[in-house]
C-alpha cells in the first residue's frame, strides 16, 4: 500500500492547496504532509455521504455484511502496514500497533455478522383489529471524530456499527494521527464500499470543521472520542439542531487491590492497565488504591516489574514504551508529579520528567492525596499514584472519588468483594482481576463525566438506529 496523504471524499482522492505536516513524536521528523481541508471540502464530503445514504440504507443487510468482512480480511491482509504507519505517526510500540490492528479489525468482523441481526419487533396489540410493528431504520450521516492515542480502533468501532445499519459516514481523524484513517479509506475503497459511505476529511481546522458538522442538516449523528471539556462543547452544539450525540470521553481509573488479592494476577493486570500506549489511554489506570495489609508488598513487586520497561523508539522491536504524543503531553505530566511532589508525595521510583524529551520514564508515587491534582486530573502518561486504604470500604470509597466513571479496575480471590465491587465501583465497565476489559463482542463506555453511549456489542448499533413504530388497522 502506497501512504495516502489526501482527502478521500466521494471514492476519490481530494488534494487541497494548503497541507499539514505529520510528525514522528519520538524525533519530530517528516513523515508526510496531508491535505488540510477546506471548507468546500468538507461540505462536498457531508453531501456525498447524503446521497450515498439513499443507496446504501437499502442494500441488503446480509450484502453490507460481506462488505464489511472484506475489510476485516483486509486489515488482516495488510496489518504490518498498518502497524507501521500507526508507530510512525503515534509513536507507540511496534508490537502494541500490531494488537491494536488486531483489535480495530475484531470490531469490522463484528458487525460484520451484527448486520444480518438488527431486528425489530412485534407487540400485541389492544384491538382485534390492530397490528403493532416496530422497525429500527438508519440514523442518516454520521460525523465521526476519533483521538490519536488509537487512531485505528476508535473508528473502527465507530464505522462498524454505522455501516452495518446503513448509516453514510465523514470521518476526521485527529491532525496528529491522520495516515492511519486515511489507510483505512483505502482498504474501504478496496472492499468494495461505494462511493460517498465512507468520506476521510483530515485538518487542523478543527473547531472549523466541527461547526460545519453541526450546521449541516445532513448530518444527523455525531459521534466523539476524546476530552470530557470538547465533549461538552459538542453536546451544547449539538442541541440546536438536536443531533443524536455519542460521547466516550476522559477517565480516572481507580485500579483497587484488596487484602486477599494474588498480587502477581494483581501486578500483570496493572501493568496492562497502565502501560498500553505509554500510559496514553482513557481506560489506563489513573489511581491505584491498595488496602494497608498489602500496600508495601503489592509496591515492591509493581515497582520490580516497572523497572524492567524499555523506553525508546517505536519502530525498535525492544520497546516497550515509546514517546508522548507531544511536547504539551510531557509539560503537563511534568506538571502533574512536580505538584503531587511538592505536596509531599513520596517519589519510590523513577525520575520527575525533564522536559527535554518525550520519552518519559516511567515513575511510582506513593503518599498521594486528593489534595493533589494527578489524584483528580487524567494522567495520560506512564506515572503510578498509589494511595492506601485501611479497608475495603475505603478502597471503594476512594475508587469513586472522581467526576469520571469509565472503568474501574479490582483484584480479589473473595467472591463476595467480587460482587460488592462490581455493584460499588460508580463506572460503566469493572475489571475483576482483569486489566484489559475492552473486547469487540462488550459494551464499551462511561457513565457520569465519562460520556453517553455505547461502542461494541450488539449494543453498539443502538446510537446509529431510529425506532419506528407502525400501528396498523386491518
Amino acid at each position: 500500500m502506497d501512504l495516502a496523504r489526501d482527502a478521500y471524499v466521494d471514492g476519490q482522492w481530494i488534494t487541497t492547496e494548503k497541507r499539514f505536516a505529520v510528525r514522528d513524536p519520538f524525533d519530530n521528523a517528516l513523515i508526510a504532509e496531508v491535505s488540510d481541508v477546506d471548507a468546500a471540502t468538507v461540505d462536498r464530503a457531508i453531501a456525498a455521504a447524503a446521497r450515498a445514504f439513499v443507496d446504501w440504507r437499502r442494500w441488503p443487510a446480509p450484502e453490507r455484511g460481506q462488505v464489511l468482512g472484506k475489510l476485516a480480511a483486509l486489515m488482516a491482509r495488510e496489518e504490518a502496514h498498518l502497524a507501521e504507519v500507526c508507530t510512525r505517526e503515534n509513536g507507540k510500540a511496534l508490537k502494541e500497533s500490531v494488537a491494536e490492528v488486531k483489535y480495530a479489525a475484531s470490531f469490522i468482523h463484528w458487525f460484520a455478522g451484527e448486520a444480518e441481526r438488527i431486528y425489530g419487533e412485534t407487540i400485541p396489540s389492544s384491538r382485534a383489529d390492530g397490528r403493532i410493528t416496530v422497525t429500527r431504520e438508519p440514523v442518516g450521516v454520521c460525523a465521526l471524530i476519533t483521538p490519536w492515542n488509537f487512531p485505528y480502533a476508535m473508528l473502527t468501532r465507530k464505522l462498524g456499527a454505522a455501516l452495518a445499519v446503513g448509516c453514510t459516514v465523514v470521518c476526521k481523524p485527529a491532525a496528529q494521527t491522520p495516515l492511519s484513517a486515511l489507510a483505512l479509506a483505502q482498504l474501504c475503497h478496496e472492499a468494495g464500499v461505494p462511493p460517498g459511505v465512507v468520506n476521510v476529511v483530515a485538518g487542523t481546522e478543527h473547531e472549523r470543521i466541527g461547526n460545519q458538522f453541526f450546521a449541516a442538516k445532513a448530518v444527523r449523528k455525531v459521534s466523539f472520542t476524546g476530552s470530557t471539556r470538547v465533549g461538552q462543547d459538542l453536546m451544547r452544539q449539538g442541541a440546536a439542531d438536536l443531533k443524536r450525540i455519542s460521547l466516550e470521553l476522559g477517565g480516572n481509573a481507580p485500579f483497587v487491590v484488596l487484602r486477599d488479592a494474588d498480587l502477581e494476577a494483581a501486578v500483570a493486570g496493572a501493568m496492562i492497565a497502565k502501560f498500553r500506549n505509554t500510559g496514553q489511554s482513557c481506560v489506563a489506570a489513573n489511581r491505584f488504591i491498595v488496602e494497608a495489609p498489602v500496600a508495601e508488598a503489592f509496591t515492591q513487586k509493581f515497582v520490580a516489574a516497572i523497572a524492567k520497561l524499555k523506553t525508546g523508539r517505536g519502530m525498535d522491536p525492544a520497546t516497550d514504551l515509546g514517546p508522548l504524543i507531544d511536547d504539551k503531553a510531557v509539560a503537563k505530566v511534568k506538571k502533574l508529579v512536580e505538584d503531587a511532589i511538592g505536596k509531599a508525595a513520596k517519589l519510590v521510583h523513577g525520575t520527575v520528567p525533564t522536559g527535554d524529551t518525550r520519552l518519559v520514564a516511567p515513575a511510582v508515587l506513593t503518599n498521594v492525596t486528593p489534595e493533589m491534582a494527578i489524584w483528580h486530573e487524567e494522567v495520560f502518561g506512564p506515572i503510578v499514584t498509589l494511595r492506601t486504604a485501611k479497608d475495603e470500604a475505603e478502597c471503594f470509597a476512594f475508587a469513586n472519588d472522581t467526576d469520571a466513571g469509565l472503568v474501574a479496575y479490582v483484584f480479589t480471590r473473595d467472591g463476595a468483594s467480587q460482587i460488592r465491587a462490581a455493584e460499588t465501583l460508580q463506572a460503566g465497565m469493572v475489571g475483576v482481576n482483569e486489566g484489559l476489559v475492552s473486547t469487540a463482542q462488550a459494551p464499551f463506555g462511561g457513565i457520569k463525566h465519562s460520556g453517553l453511549g455505547r461502542e461494541g456489542s450488539r449494543h453498539g448499533i443502538d446510537d446509529y438506529t431510529n425506532f419506528k413504530y407502525v400501528a396498523s388497522k386491518v
